[in-house]
């Protein structure tokens, strides 16, 4: 493996437009249609009887879990009743539940979390606070507390043309300083930094947590690379940030948590940056579990036959094949390609031209990773051409003159790397057992 994936980077790099914003712009809010869809993760292998089903009522707040034995958990956006439970394969073949809900009117009162809003705890917010927009990862952070050493509030969204987190740091400093307030209360130790651009470093003020200025040049926003470069650390190949003691969350998530605390109410609507076939963008609200056409319809966008739908920024989205798919609690934009625009990958193999070597920040021989990956050989892919320490920027398949999607390769061997790695420990268990 490679023993030090960040020690040099030569390639391109993009200014976000973000960078560039200094006025102030309204975010549009989308109206909660009468239908939701919520989609939860199913882990592998996981046992026991399904506690959802068709017809179930559940209430704005409620936790919803697979099974009873499950620690994963969502929670629900709206009031209704589940009119369909069905299993789905999402991106890269990962299976998914889809739970559909007839949305009804909410009234006032009802919402669990507000017996507890004015009680922060580390175990409300585990409990509670599992799946934040912007944050859905954030329970699994917070479990980790006690050995981080620094806490990152991205106040710079991490993909070209993003600017959702730029949106909330203009639009709700108040929440998001509410937020930093009960992050110290729940967890004193760690430093808890707040990432901004220089154009709205003077806006800020007084928030509760030590400001770092930098400028939202790409791939440098990466988490990893954040690490590396403000913090002094490395990231081993095939870890998390978590594991060297540092802890991100978004601003988006930190000023929901303010505002739940404030109001009483569980979070349950996402900032949108929705990118345009003229590259225009609009910032929007809608609730987790609103379809994508929803959002479309209200700005008035219209899709035609070959354009591409993508969730997320240009550099690490990923395209999906229908308008019904729901706005979830990490979808920080909405990207809609022209027919025209859409560069379809040709059929050819790699030429070895070296662009996509000379552009990764990891220094992966990506060249020859890829030949791997092509054909499904991920373990060797991982022994022989360091897998493990992508750091997932995208830039590879962005320099590519071969057209080859390259990100995809590498994000579709992660997983089955991962898979593989499970079902491994899951025999060595039953083995034991016996």
């Amino acid at each position: 493996m490679l023993k030090k994936p960040l020690f040099g980077r030569s390639g391109p790099e993009f200014q976000s437009k973000g960078a560039l914003i200094v006025g102030r712009e309204s975010i549009e809010e989308i109206p909660v249609p009468e239908k939701l869809m919520l989609y939860m993760r199913q882990a592998a292998g996981a046992q026991g009887e399904s506690t959802l089903r068709v017809g179930d009522r559940v209430r704005k707040g409620q936790k919803l879990k697979l099974t009873a034995e499950s620690e994963d958990y969502l929670i629900s956006t709206v009031t209704g009743a589940i009119s369909d439970v069905t299993v789905i394969s999402g991106y890269l073949g990962q299976e998914q539940v889809a739970l559909s809900i007839d949305g009804e009117a909410e009234g006032e009162g009802g919402d669990p979390f507000r017996s507890i809003a004015k009680t922060p705890s580390l175990q409300n917010a585990v409990d509670f606070m599992g799946c934040l927009p912007g944050a859905p990862e954030f329970a699994s952070v917070l479990k980790r507390v006690p050995y981080l050493e620094t806490i990152v509030i991205s106040g710079i969204d991490k993909d070209p043309m993003v600017t959702t987190n730029l949106r909330v740091l203009q639009n709700d400093l108040e929440g998001l300083k509410a937020g930093v307030e009960y992050l110290r209360g729940v967890a004193p130790g760690p430093r808890i930094l707040l990432l901004v651009p220089s154009s709205l470093s003077t806006r800020i003020g007084e928030i509760g947590a030590d400001l770092e200025v930098m400028e939202p040049l790409y791939p440098e926003t990466l988490p990893s690379l954040i690490v590396k470069n403000l913090l002094g650390k490395v990231v081993p190949a095939g870890k998390q940030c978590e594991d060297v003691g540092v802890g991100f969350v978004t601003a988006e998530a930190v000023a929901a948590i303010g505002q739940a605390h404030k109001q009483g109410k569980t979070p349950a609507d996402k900032v949108v940056t929705v990118i345009r076939k003229d590259l225009s963008t609009a910032t929007v609200r809608a609730r987790v579990g609103t379809p994508v056409k929803d959002v479309l319809a209200h700005l008035g966008l219209e899709t035609l036959h070959g354009d591409r739908l993508v969730l997320g920024g240009p550099m690490t989205g990923h395209a999906v094949f229908s308008e019904e798919t729901p706005v979830l609690h990490d979808t920080d934009a909405i990207l809609v390609q022209d027919n025209e625009q859409v560069d379809l990958e040709p059929d050819c193999h790699c030429v070895n031209c070296g662009a996509c070597v000379r552009a990764c920040p990891a220094r992966i021989p990506v060249n020859m990773l890829v030949r791997l990956l092509e054909n499904g050989l991920y373990e060797e892919a991982a022994a022989s051409y360091d897998l493990l320490s992508c750091l997932e920027c995208g830039l590879c398949s962005y320099v590519c003159m071969a057209h080859i999607p390259i990100y995809h390769y590498i994000m579709l061997g992660k997983v089955e790397l991962a898979h593989a790695k499970s079902a491994e420990e899951s025999n060595g268990e039953h083995e034991a057992a016996h």
